[in-house]
């Protein structure tokens, strides 16, 4: 007899505990962010009163406040790389914020500097964010360790201190010091933060363990088989650092296109003004037009045609639930071809539930008779009032449910609270348990009524001496078989030593995700794959239900490394999506990464490039098909841009371009290019993005 259950509704079981929050520094601790700060309020102050006509004296001192705060620092820097006979565009810009001063237009220079001030603040707050998250991941390791010494002796040792084949005492709900081998006790270790497993595994002598893992109730006796710089934890640290410089020198290829602009408009800028005096004209005009073509071929239009897409892109992306952290994420983001998920937490909801209760149903038995003899040996027994437990009832589904709940009622494991809700969910009265005891990696047992229930592993449980008959334990194994074949986890609950259930669970889908795995394959032409720590057989099973083939189980975290660098040596532009400590390489080797916000580690939020702040999987095809079409639309912007910069430049070498047609063409330019971008802003953009056709263009 079986049930399935279907209730869909999120259960507050955690996946595990929260890791150690990771130190943040404040943005205002940065002084690129206050001097961005300052220059943007300077220049906001003083725009009403210019476009206002108010005299000058009251708008001329804030846009001098604005161009000094905003342009002091990218200004300084340059001449800095003048010393090394080097130009870059930051420069250029300070020169022709300085010319549009020098003929009048301070509002043109003003908002160049700003534009430039806020990026490069931006920039160096996420710099410092990234450093934070990676200090803030050693932090799960604890300082400290208790270190065994011949024949019973502790001490405390800094964790810096221990030795490869010294032994450590891990006490019940603290994290281990370091990579090891058990030697001694028992208990259920939290993985979760290195292999990404949604439940607790059982720890016993000649297992092997992780430094920042959280051990369960059992006291455990490591022997350390590396020292701290060698641990899983550590060379996560120092894939992310790694991934994070391989990222910096893609950007190589835009310092060069900088570098030649810079030094193509300066030069041409002082040839156009030196050329003309040197054969006899006037100062003023020439000067004049040398300025004119400097405001014309200033980059400004350019600048405006690539944010506008991109940042209007970020903020539609935000109202819906994804943070993008950056405009180049966004424009990143549209160029992936290949996606790479996780399992737990970011494909599944990261927590077990109860999918089936299989009652194994009586037959002439021992077993039956057993559960009858117990019964009537207790009858004189002193039974809590209200008591819901009915012989009778014992091999009905809701009753098993019933005792299994209030056995576990006192357990603080993932799968106890699992049952708990199960019963609840169902309306199931819970019986008050006495007696209570718990083996850590074994079982609980507890005394329901008249009934001592046990539910636990069903190595545990199932062995010979049960007590039971050898169908109903064939049975019972064979259920566990099935359970455990379909890539679920199996627990066996007994009333008195008698198997009369088998409980199976599952960390279930998120909703939508075969609908977000089918619009990620439509969007990159390939359908994604599965990098998860977890068993295969399970990975196969949430494969199957999503409508993954390329299923890549059991892997640490550089396993999951190598996989999206394989990717990418085959020229694939690959996407990760995950959620755990144990993602992050990945996520930061990946050519984009996204991470789910609501249960996600602090590293994994801080290394990716994007994160899903409700856990919504149908946002990660939508914001990349946003993404594409931001691209799409910077591309117009970019054709319109250099059409005008270029008909205004021409005109002005070719013929005698006048200053105000010359700036009404440029800012022309510059508010179309802008508007254009800034249709991403509306609410039909972020719908069409998320139609399934958005998955094909």
């Amino acid at each position: 007899m079986t049930s399935e259950l279907v209730d869909d509704r999120p259960l507050s079981v955690p996946r595990h505990p929260a890791p150690v929050a990771p130190r943040r520094t404040r943005a205002a601790a940065l002084p690129e962010v206050r001097w961005a700060a300052l220059s943007a309020l300077a220049f906001l102050l003083a725009l009403p009163l210019d476009l206002a006509g108010a005299p000058a004296w009251t708008w001329g001192p804030l846009y001098a406040l604005a161009y000094a705060a905003g342009g002091w620092e990218p200004g300084w820097a340059g001449l800095c790389a003048l010393r090394d006979k080097t130009l870059d565009v930051d420069l250029l810009m300070v020169v022709a914020a300085l010319g549009a001063a020098a003929i009048g237009q301070f509002l043109d220079g003003g908002l160049l500097i700003v534009i430039f001030a806020v990026s490069g603040a931006l920039e160096a707050l996420a710099t410092e964010r990234t450093a934070d998250s990676v200090r803030g991941l050693l932090d799960l390791a604890p300082a400290r360790a208790v270190r065994l010494s011949a024949p019973d002796g502790e001490e405390e040792v800094d964790v810096a201190a221990l030795r490869v084949g010294d032994t450590v005492l891990v006490r019940p709900g603290e994290r281990l010091p370091a990579d090891g081998t058990v030697v001694g006790g028992a208990s259920e270790v939290d993985q979760a933060t290195i292999t990404g497993e949604p439940l607790p595994v059982a720890k016993s002598a000649g297992d092997e363990v992780f430094a920042g893992t959280l051990n369960g109730t059992g006291a455990l006796r490591v022997r350390v088989d590396r020292d701290a710089s060698g641990s899983v934890l550590a060379r996560i640290v120092a894939m992310v650092e790694e991934a994070a410089g391989t990222k910096a020198r893609t950007q190589l290829f835009i310092e060069k296109v900088e570098q030649r602009y810079s030094v193509g408009v300066v030069a041409a800028t002082l040839a156009l003004f030196a050329v003309p005096l040197a054969f006899g004209a006037d100062f003023t005009p020439t000067l004049l037009r040398a300025m004119t073509f400097m405001i014309v071929a200033s980059p400004c239009a350019v600048v405006l045609a690539t944010m506008p897409p991109l940042l209007s892109a970020i903020a539609n992306a935000g109202r819906h639930g994804v943070l993008v952290k950056s405009a180049v994420v966004m424009e990143r983001l549209g160029a992936v071809d290949h996606v790479a998920l996780d399992k737990t937490g970011t494909l599944t909801e990261g927590a077990p539930v109860v999918v089936r209760v299989q009652v194994l149903s009586g037959s002439a038995s021992d077993g039956d008779r057993a559960l009858g003899e117990s019964s009537a040996r207790d009858e004189g027994s002193v039974v809590d009032e209200g008591s819901v437990v009915d012989e009778k009832a014992l091999l009905d589904e809701d009753g098993v449910l019933a005792l299994a709940a209030a056995a576990e009622h006192g357990s603080e494991h993932p799968l106890a609270r699992a049952v708990v809700a199960a019963a609840r969910d169902r309306g199931l009265p819970l019986e008050r348990a006495r007696d209570f005891s718990s083996v850590p990696g074994r079982s609980v047992r507890a005394r329901v009524a008249r009934v001592t229930v046990e539910v636990g592993r069903p190595d545990a449980l199932l062995s010979d001496g049960t007590g039971t008959d050898r169908v109903r334990l064939t049975r019972a194994r064979r259920a566990v078989a099935e359970a455990e074949e379909a890539g679920r986890t199996a627990v066996v609950v007994l009333a008195d030593g008698v198997p009369v259930a088998v409980l199976a669970f599952a960390d279930r889908p998120r909703p939508g995700a075969a609908e977000a795995v089918a619009a990620l394959g439509r969007l990159t032409g390939t359908t994604p794959a599965l990098l998860t720590g977890d068993n295969e057989r399970a990975a196969a099973r949430l494969a199957a239900e999503t409508g993954i083939t390329d299923v890549r189980a059991g892997l640490l975290p550089e396993d999951k490394v190598a996989a999206v660098r394989s990717w990418a040596d085959a020229g694939r532009r690959v996407l990760v999506v995950g959620d755990g400590v144990n993602d992050a390489p990945a996520l930061a080797a990946a050519h984009s990464g996204i991470a789910m916000g609501r249960a996600g580690s602090d590293l994994a939020l801080e290394t990716a490039d994007a994160v899903v702040v409700r856990d919504e999987l149908a946002t990660v095809p939508a914001v990349v098909a946003l993404s594409r079409r931001a691209r799409r639309l910077v591309v117009q912007n970019l054709v319109i841009a250099s059409v005008c910069i270029g008909a205004l430049v021409v005109w002005d070498l070719a013929g005698h371009l006048p200053l105000p047609l010359g700036v009404a063409g440029h800012e022309g330019s510059t508010v179309l290019v802008g508007l254009n971008g800034l249709r991403l802003l509306r609410e039909s953009a972020w719908r069409r993005a998320s139609e399934p056709a958005a998955g094909e263009g």
